[in-house]
């Protein structure tokens, strides 16, 4: 018989599995368990070699040291209590449970009825009790070291005014990216190469944000259907980061570190998806995996009058409640440890009024926001909410508090029903355009709280946006019934690809209008990976369970049109960072400074004037112009801007419409920057006050005042990256030319 292993008590803190170079501490939290027992497993996890009763309970957490425990070491646990849903007791120790602190995952879950705490074909259904054991098919937890000399050891900390989003999948970015080894495509890795990093620095963007790496589960029913959980949003393990994303298995954490080492030493901020409104254990029918065995009456909300039933605010089972105090410890730990152990830069949360419900609803005095708000740590990193959920009350773009981006959906929806041509649009663009001060101008937020998105992962690329009318969701296996119907796209005439010249010109206009419309925007900008050299999913607007083709970013496949888009992005993300009026820390209100004689912002007409009320009024109007005045104080101070003032005009008619270039005091010189009609150009034109410019149906320009003066690094910079371009193409695009 094998010898037992040594333990001692140990101590409830810090909770999980942690090594000191000796030995390993335990440490679980449950407050209804009546006993808890830690399994240790072969280094495969296939084989459970010693079971350990827990022999210490403190302050509710359950706990014991292995002094010749070393990491990895696999495990798991099983917690004895009450089975009683409808007192919501669900403890059933024939199920193998994750530890909710571990540091790492190994093995594959596989499906099969054991999973389940109640027996899958009882007629009481949930309240039924399962005996089979369901170790042979759970993914098991595993020790780690956590040792790792950092080269690059401090967080960037870019300032908010200069932060540009690049939102991306680990998996899908460099699975068919050729200069990234066999071995490491698709994994941490992979975005670690020179290569990847090269191509993101080159865009301009600065913040890296990937979609959800930590531990999540495949849905039983995607896996029937010969389909996956690609995007991850099924979190299973909050401190883990999930195995598949490992080339060297998971129990190697320092890839990840690596990983955002290479990118911290690019001056590239990581920003991590994180799911903490949900777990994967579904409704009281789902399965028994860690946190509904731990202790289900602490971590899940349940409905007041009938606890065998969970609240579901998500839409996806459950909700984790956040309301008690070790379930807020353990998110705010996770969130701790992924900055101050692995590094990170900050967060977006998925479904995050979730995390501000408190029984009465949202509140943004929550507990969970206050504790981010007080924390030294997390009130340092960048926190971006997804500010919306399935409850009531759900909706809450801009109703988080001080310290807070958050997702502006409002900016998506208006930009895209503009350039469509959509009526009656303008005068809620001209909001959208300045960071949406009807929602974030409070309390002393900052115009980067709002985080402008024309597309996300969850929706059509950019290049689907522009060529399709309906989603064709088809190799979802749902019969495109799952995924939005209201996509605000237009296929400029054909559904899908095309040779018509025409209409592929057109859509490449769009694309450039839509990604101007973007980067020069008031707020932080986030550009969807693929999106820049016009990546497409062959219309599926709902590709979260397409690990395959569909998702994956095809390097090779990119065409001349594509680097050319490439190429009109890094010259966006230029302008942006030397251009300070396109970032601007304070809101553009349209205000007279009456000591500097001043006004911040104005909205011009095609005549070169302001535009009347009755011009705003009319649904027809479609071209305007934004003047952002470099004279405006850029903070506080009471002093004059030196900024160059510039000048945007949008012009969505289907036709040409004659451009007056307004006059501004003491200043004669206009510079045109940009214009979408002709992103190529070997020279970047000046024009006087005055002067009339034929602006091309659905395009963007951006002129400079005396730019040449005011902004000399913007004309050097441009000289490298602008291509001289093909004459005949200037003369039948017909745009731009004075009149």
């Amino acid at each position: 018989m094998a010898n037992k292993t040594r333990i001692a008590e140990g101590s409830p803190f810090p909770l999980g599995a942690t090594w000191d170079g000796k030995g390993v501490n335990f440490a679980l939290f449950s407050a209804h368990a009546t006993k808890v027992e830690l399994c240790l497993f072969d280094e495969r996890g296939e084989q459970e070699y010693e079971r350990i009763e827990l022999p210490e309970y403190t302050d509710e957490i359950w706990h014991v040291y292995l002094p010749d425990l070393k990491p990895g070491a696999v495990y798991g646990y099983r917690v004895h209590g009450p089975y009683d849903p409808l007192a919501g007791h669900r403890f059933n120790p024939n199920k193998l449970l994750l530890d909710p602190y571990a540091k790492a995952h190994v093995g594959e879950l596989k499906w099969d009825p054991a999973m389940f705490g109640y027996t899958l074909d009882s007629a009481e259904e949930d309240l039924s009790f399962d005996e089979r054991d369901s170790a042979p098919f759970m993914q098991k937890c595993q020790v780690v070291d956590q040792s790792f000399t950092w080269e690059h050891p401090m967080r960037l900390r870019l300032p908010w005014e200069r932060t540009i989003f690049y939102e991306t999948h680990v998996g899908g970015y460099t699975k068919r990216h050729p200069a990234v080894p066999e071995n490491a495509r698709g994994k941490f890795a992979g975005l670690g190469q020179k290569e990847v990093i090269e191509h993101i620095k080159r865009l301009g963007v600065t913040s890296v944000e990937l979609l959800p790496i930590q531990s999540f589960v495949n849905d039983s029913y995607l896996l029937d259907k010969g389909l996956t959980n690609y995007w991850g949003y099924n979190t299973i393990g909050f401190f883990a980061a999930d195995p598949r994303f490992f080339s060297r298995g998971s129990g190697h954490i320092a890839e990840f570190k690596e990983m955002v080492d290479r990118l911290h030493e690019a001056g590239l901020e990581v920003i991590l998806d994180v799911v903490y409104n949900h777990t994967a254990e579904g409704n009281e029918r789902g399965a028994t995996l860690s946190f509904r065995g731990i202790d289900n009456a602490s971590y899940y909300r349940l409905m007041p009058d009938e606890p065998r039933y969970y609240i579901n605010d998500t839409g996806t089972g459950n909700t984790l409640n956040l309301s008690h105090p070790r379930v807020l410890q353990m998110v705010t730990d996770s969130l701790r440890y992924w900055v101050t152990e692995m590094n990170v830069d900050g967060f977006r949360f998925d479904l995050a009024t979730i995390l501000g419900r408190e029984p009465h609803g949202f509140d943004e005095g929550g507990g969970f926001l206050d504790s981010c708000r007080q924390d030294p740590i997390l009130a340092t990193v960048k926190l971006i909410a997804e500010p919306w959920d399935c409850g009531p009350g759900g909706y809450q773009v801009g109703g988080f508090p001080p310290g807070w981006a958050e997702w502006n959906d409002r900016f998506r929806d208006t930009a895209r029903a503009f350039w469509k041509g959509d009526e009656g649009i303008v005068a809620d663009l001209a909001t959208r355009l300045c960071a949406s001060g009807d929602k974030f101008n409070q309390r002393g937020r900052r115009p980067w709280a709002s985080v402008n998105f024309i597309t996300a992962h969850d929706g059509f690329t950019l290049n689907d946006l522009v060529s399709y009318n309906e989603k064709h969701n088809e190799a979802n296996g749902e019969d495109s019934q799952d995924g939005s119907s209201n996509n605000g796209s237009w296929n400029c005439g054909v559904e899908g690809p095309t040779d018509d010249v025409e209409i592929r010109e057109l859509r490449e206009r769009q694309k450039r209008n839509l990604l101007a419309t973007l980067l020069l925007s008031q707020g932080t900008p986030m550009l969807l990976a693929g999106d820049e050299f016009g990546r497409t999913q062959q219309g599926n607007n709902n590709a979260y369970c397409q690990d395959n083709e569909i998702s994956w970013v095809d390097w090779e496949g990119i065409d001349e049109q594509g680097r050319a888009l490439a190429e009109f992005v890094n010259n966006l993300t230029t302008l942006r960072h030397t251009l300070p009026g396109l970032r601007r820390g304070r809101f553009l209100i349209g205000a007279y400074n009456e000591e500097l004689d001043v006004t911040d912002l104005k909205w011009i007409s095609p005549a070169g004037v302001d535009l009347t009320p009755e011009q705003w009024d009319d649904p027809a109007m479609r071209c305007f112009g934004m003047l952002i005045d470099g004279r405006a104080q850029a903070t506080g101070i009471r002093k004059p801007g030196s900024d160059a003032t510039l000048l945007i005009v949008m012009n969505a008619h289907h036709d040409m419409v004659e451009l007056t270039l307004p006059e501004i005091p003491g200043s004669n010189q206009w510079t045109c920057l940009i214009d979408t009609n002709m992103p190529v150009r070997a020279e970047l034109p000046d024009f006087g006050s005055g002067d009339t410019y034929q602006v091309t149906g659905r395009s963007l320009l951006l002129f400079a005042l005396q730019a040449r003066g005011a902004t000399q690094r913007i004309f050097d910079k441009l000289a490298e990256t602008l291509v001289e371009s093909n004459g005949a193409e200037e003369e039948t695009q017909g745009g731009g030319q004075v009149a």
